[in-house]
């Protein structure tokens, strides 16, 4: 890595080098992510269709998905065959030079190819390896294929999602132990480059998609070990607080409220007008609430479908109480704090035009990130990369094309 001067034009992570073999979504978030604050990474791809992320999802006049264009930002893209020898030490080449190499195949993949993690430390003993699979390099499931789906559903967050009388559902998207794996990816991998600073040495970060989930699920491991208590599903409800759920509105729509004390819901009682909910002989208690949970929720339903959306929370924000909106993508591109925060960057790309996606996040303030340009096209800098990093000439690239090798 190399130093820069602090600023508003500097990117917190330049002069770091990833390499990224990754496919389809985990552990390409995670290099997304360094590469929006200034990482240099290069994603490496199959020669011909490229990465399966290409041809998932809607497919854009480009000939590439949505979700291609939105989660491969900022890299470059590099045509490379590491089933071949020759592929293979390509890599290792550049991985010579890099800080980070990040993939997600299934374990033993890149051991079968030579490129396992005992090779590439010995080929760059500085080197940082952030390795995602579906249930982790060890254990009785290592070996075993997975996806997001597998992992909501292993990790313990599919159980949760739902109804008591009916089927687990999807807890929102199939693809957030993907992506919430990506960011440990990338948490992981700051920690080992930091780390490296007093060792000199490189390590591996250890990823099992199942683990993000698990790890998220608040006090479902001690509350089962401390009184074997197995939480079911509570539809919109939430553990341990009510009323803490979504509501119906006037005109059609529903509330997210969040009462997570006896001081708020005495807040809400007031804007409800019927303090005496929050006496102490009726709801005031959480132990009250909890043991009501039903009729609570059936009260603060009654109450909201008084109101249309807006008029509620304005009454919310009055007597301050926790309220949003359950907003659809729609109500998201037309709100004023989505807008007055950026949360949405419209960039414009020479083969599809302007695209909304989501932006960068976390916000920094003094050395942010950003998105120079959407996911490129398969092996679009392969030339640029081999004869820059490599010293590769124009005839030898040729060769490797011709071998089908890039």
């Amino acid at each position: 890595m190399t130093e820069t001067t602090s600023g508003a034009n500097v990117k917190p992570l330049e002069g770091v080098r990833v390499i990224d073999v990754a496919t389809f979504l985990a552990g390409p978030f995670c290099s997304t992510q360094l590469a929006e604050f200034g990482a240099d990474v290069v994603k490496i791809e199959l020669p011909g269709d490229g990465d399966p992320l290409r041809r998932f999802g809607t497919i854009t006049q480009c000939g590439d998905s949505l979700p291609w264009l939105s989660e491969s930002r900022n890299k470059k893209s590099l045509t490379l065959d590491l089933r071949k020898p020759e592929g293979a030490e390509i890599l290792k080449q550049l991985c010579r030079e890099a800080d980070i190499l990040v993939e997600n195949f299934q374990p033993g993949t890149l051991e079968k190819w030579n490129l396992g993690w005992d090779v590439m430390h010995e080929n760059n003993p500085q080197l940082v390896m952030v390795r995602i699979s579906g249930f982790g390099q060890t254990g009785p499931y290592g070996p075993r294929p997975g996806f997001g789906r597998i992992g909501n559903a292993f990790g313990g967050l599919s159980y949760l999602a739902g109804y008591p009388d009916r089927p687990p559902v999807t807890p929102g998207s199939a693809t957030i132990p993907d992506y919430m794996a990506g960011i440990y990816g990338a948490l992981g991998a700051l920690m080992a480059l930091k780390a490296r600073e007093r060792t000199g040495k490189g390590q591996y970060i250890d990823i099992g998609l199942y683990e993000p989930i698990f790890r998220i699920l608040d006090e479902l491991a001690p509350s089962y070990h401390y009184k074997n208590y197995v939480r079911e599903r509570m539809g919109p409800g939430t553990v341990n607080v009510v009323p803490h759920s979504h509501y119906p509105t006037k005109d059609g729509r529903w509330m997210a409220i969040a009462c997570t004390s006896d001081k708020i819901f005495a807040r809400l009682a007031e804007a409800m007008q019927q303090p005496e909910l929050a006496d102490d002989d009726k709801w005031g208690r959480i132990a009250k609430r909890d043991a009501e949970r039903d009729d609570v929720d059936a009260a603060v339903g009654a109450w909201t479908s008084q109101f249309n959306r807006a008029e509620l929370i304005g009454i919310c924000d009055e007597y301050q109480v926790p309220c949003g909106p359950v907003s659809s993508i729609a109500e998201i591109f037309e709100d004023e704090h989505y807008k007055a925060r950026d949360n949405i960057a419209y960039i414009k790309d020479d083969r599809i035009g302007e695209l909304a996606v989501a932006n960068v996040c976390p916000r920094m303030s003094d050395t942010p990130g950003g998105i120079d340009w959407l996911g490129p096209e398969v092996g679009a800098h392969t030339d640029e990369i081999l004869s820059d990093r490599l010293g590769l000439t124009a005839d030898a690239i040729a060769a490797l094309r011709e071998k089908g090798i890039v």
